[in-house]
């Protein structure tokens, strides 16, 4: 059975926001002198992660991308993921590149 195209464009977003959030997290929550996770701390960090993650995108598509090709147009992730796939062969972009500037080319 075939899978509509919405569901699996759904898929894909909420497999990359689970992707991007472990990302964003990968050392671990911030935690006050008790131990007990400040939760204005945590959205002030996780903005400024996000903030940072997406200037460092940006960079990055400059600094690789920019060379070549015109401001990025927004693209479904799966379908920019395609093209960061071809592109990352071709221009030698990291993985860790590649990661920030499919953030950055979907935000």
């Amino acid at each position: 059975m075939k899978t509509r195209p919405v569901v699996r464009l759904i898929k894909v977003v909420l497999a990359f926001t689970l992707a991007s959030a472990s990302f964003v997290f990968a050392d671990g929550p911030s935690a006050g002198k008790d131990g007990a996770k400040d939760s204005t701390t945590a959205t002030v960090e996780q903005t400024n992660n996000l903030d940072a993650m997406r200037v460092a995108g940006e960079q990055r598509f400059r600094t690789n991308c920019g060379r070549c090709h015109a401001a990025p147009q927004k693209f479904p992730p799966r379908m920019m993921k395609t093209v960061l796939r071809h592109m990352r062969v071709r221009a030698t972009i990291t993985d860790e590149d590649m990661k920030l500037v499919l953030f950055y080319m979907t935000q």
